[in-house]
């Protein structure tokens, strides 16, 4: 692509996007449908402003390659085993009967078995981005209904690579050319894999502790980058499509102490990627077929939607035990077509299993689907039951996932609340800025993870919004207060407590309308009124005038906070200070029984 065509492109599809995302998000339509008709609109079909549209797509498929990482990075291995009935199960129940469901109408109208076979594994398969992006955009991911949805979606990425060494072995061949070669190419599917995961388990970590060691956040990002488009590039040379690459090196990076860190540094790149796939899907839209044939093709549209939906929907009522509303969401996630399935017909196409024109014409139906998919998604919301959900099927879901407390900064001070916390069986996150720091701790069984906590993509991809409460115990006063300002500002519903070192950063603190702990002031009264009874003083004496000065201090912090940014008012309030505070204890020294010269506090 010479550069001047590759800059008219960029310009056109940023340009398309800049104006049609925020419309459809306006006539709240979704992000993804002002992606597709943007896409439909500038392709070859539409006014024809980007004519390479093929090439386009390749790039464009970084973004799902993105996008399943970062959804390996939410999964640990042990989350997955807790998921494996809804992913095993279930997913393969939706595969094998929408197949059989699909590929019995595709034989109906005519179609000999072999492409019907063809075609109803290619239909079954839905839109990971689309339907995961969706969910996303509504904050419906996290629901039962969304976690079906998810499990159902993993399993059609790892299902596509039997179906595209299915294809082959359907085609016309010799019984001698149809044998071996589709063994090897599953044991060169299963060598990658294990490949992968064996070499992720043992160069991963290293290698972000290096990069973390370095305090560049380029660098970071650039072996964020490096892992996921690596992975995506090895694993094609066996056969593994690069999406489930990118989501097994996702996977091996879900416990380690750099994943709120590395999704921060990928999801940039995922959004704007993930968009341009869109675009891309959009450009694929023969819109001179669907205005030739536009009763064909909505009648196979709509016979895709209401046979893969109300299989769908019989599997998470009656299988699943899901509710009426939420089957109906679920339903309405996965009835449309994937982008796996242009991959399917186009192999399809080229064995000879189908024809040119059949595979444009499925092409139309599944992208009109992938495009009706948001709407079908808000509309049965609004049209399912209000019924009360039920439990996740998830038994054992991580601490983490349900953690209640947020801590930033994990050295003296974030170490003790941690330990108060596990104590009471609370659930917490903690977030630690040092490498070294966090490896010491998570030699102990910790939750602790590195990044810095004073960047917004880290708190959203840590999840601090769903939290109760967030603790500032960073010892550095400047990025305590800039964490502090940014939680204030992007979570206000949190209760935020934040150390403070001396006056000054409490002063600014306070500014902010968090709580306040000064590190080393509970315990210097502790300390005074130890001294005090070493000194011969009764120890509830010692107590009362401890707790007596306390409240003495902390009246005079509130009064100078209001004048700390006028030296001379301050000044006057501390000489003021000081002379109430030489008389605070005068009136009851004379009665008390305590030694002269030691029990005058100052």
């Amino acid at each position: 692509m010479e550069s001047n065509t590759f800059m008219q492109y960029a310009v056109v599809l940023l340009l398309a996007a800049v104006i049609a995302v925020p419309l459809a998000r306006r006539w709240r339509l979704g992000a993804v449908i002002g992606y597709l008709v943007a896409g439909a609109l500038i392709g070859p079909t539409g006014l024809d402003l980007v004519g390479n549209a093929e090439e386009i797509g390749h790039i464009a498929e970084l973004g799902i390659v993105l996008m399943l990482f970062v959804i390996g990075l939410e999964l640990s291995p042990h989350r997955l085993w807790v998921m494996r009935r809804q992913v095993f199960g279930l997913g393969s129940l939706q595969l094998v009967a929408c197949a059989l469901v699909l590929g019995g109408a595709a034989e109906l109208v005519g179609i000999g078995w072999k492409a019907a076979l063809v075609i109803g594994l290619g239909l079954a398969l839905s839109s990971t981005a689309i339907g995961l992006q969706t969910l996303a955009e509504r904050k419906e991911l996290q629901s039962t209904p969304g976690r079906l949805a998810f499990a159902v979606l993993l399993l059609q990425d790892v299902a596509a690579i039997p179906i595209f060494a299915l294809i082959p072995a359907l085609a016309i061949h010799r019984a001698s050319e149809a044998g071996s070669p589709d063994m090897l190419v599953v044991l060169r599917v299963i060598g990658t894999i294990v490949g992968v995961l064996v070499a992720g388990r043992v160069l991963l970590r290293p290698l972000f502790r290096i990069a973390a060691r370095t305090q560049l956040p380029e660098v970071f990002t650039a072996a964020a980058l490096l892992v996921v488009l690596g992975t995506a590039w090895v694993v094609q040379f066996g056969g593994v499509s690069m999406s489930l690459g990118a989501f097994l090196a996702g996977v091996m990076l879900a416990d380690s102490e750099f994943r709120h860190e590395i999704e921060a540094r990928v999801d940039p790149f995922k959004g704007l990627l993930l968009g341009l796939f869109f675009v891309g899907v959009g450009m694929s839209v023969d819109v001179d077929l669907v205005l030739r044939e536009p009763v064909r093709v909505l009648a196979a549209l709509a016979g895709l939607l209401v046979l893969k939906g109300f299989v769908l929907f019989a599997i998470a009522r009656w299988i699943a035990r899901e509710d009426a509303g939420g089957a109906l969401k679920f339903a309405a996630v996965l009835a449309g077509g994937g982008e796996f399935a242009f991959v399917v017909f186009t192999l399809a196409v080229e064995h000879r299993l189908l024809a040119p024109q059949q595979r444009d014409f499925l092409v139309a139906v599944i992208t009109l689907s992938m495009a009706l998919t948001p709407l079908l998604v808000a509309a049965c919301a609004r049209l399912a039951p209000r019924v009360p959900g039920t439990a996740p099927e998830y038994d054992e879901m991580p601490a983490e996932a349900g953690a209640r407390v947020v801590i930033a900064g994990f050295g003296r001070v974030g170490q003790i609340v941690a330990r108060v916390l596990r104590a009471n069986r609370i659930p917490f996150t903690a977030i630690e800025s040092s490498i070294d720091q966090v490896e010491f701790s998570r030699r102990f069984g910790n939750t602790i993870h590195f990044g810095d906590p004073s960047r917004s993509d880290l708190l959203r991809a840590a999840r601090v919004g769903e939290a109760e409460v967030f603790v500032v115990a960073t010892d550095d006063p400047e990025a305590n207060v800039r964490t502090a300002r940014l939680v204030k500002r992007m979570y206000p519903h949190l209760k935020v407590y934040a150390r403070a070192r001396n006056r000054q950063h409490v002063f600014r603190l306070m500014d902010l309308g968090v709580e306040v702990v000064r590190e080393t002031f509970h315990s210097s009264l502790v300390l005074s009124r130890e001294v005090l009874e070493a000194l011969g003083m009764e120890p509830a004496l010692a107590a009362e005038r401890v707790e007596r000065f306390r409240e003495f201090d902390e009246k005079l912090l509130a009064e100078q906070h209001l004048v700390y940014d006028d030296e001379a008012a301050i000044m006057s309030n501390a000489r003021d200070a000081l002379r109430e505070l030489d008389s605070l204890f005068d009136a009851d020294a004379a009665q008390s029984d305590a030694p002269r010269g030691g029990d005058q506090p100052a």
